[in-house]
C-alpha cells in the first residue's frame, strides 16, 4: 500500500489499553513512545499485540502540545 504521508515511524507495540470505545496504543520507536488513541475496532482488525512491529503514520496540518 502507498500514502501519501512521508512521517512514517516504524516501532513496536509496548502497551494496549482498551476502554469501551477507544484505545491506547503505546509504539517504543527506539526507547522514545508515541502513543496514538484510535479506536477498540481497529486494534482488533489489526489483531494489535504486545511486541508487534508496527508503522506510526502522521498525516495532520496540527500536532501541539505545550506545558
Amino acid at each position: 500500500m502507498k500514502l501519501s504521508a512521508r512521517n512514517d515511524i516504524v516501532g513496536k507495540v509496548a502497551a494496549i489499553t482498551k476502554g469501551q470505545v477507544m484505545a491506547k496504543v503505546k509504539v517504543d520507536i527506539g526507547g522514545q513512545f508515541l502513543t496514538s488513541l484510535v479506536s477498540v475496532d481497529a486494534v482488533d482488525d489489526l489483531a494489535l499485540a504486545i511486541g508487534d512491529e508496527i508503522h506510526v503514520i502522521v498525516k495532520s496540518t496540527e500536532v501541539i502540545l505545550g506545558k
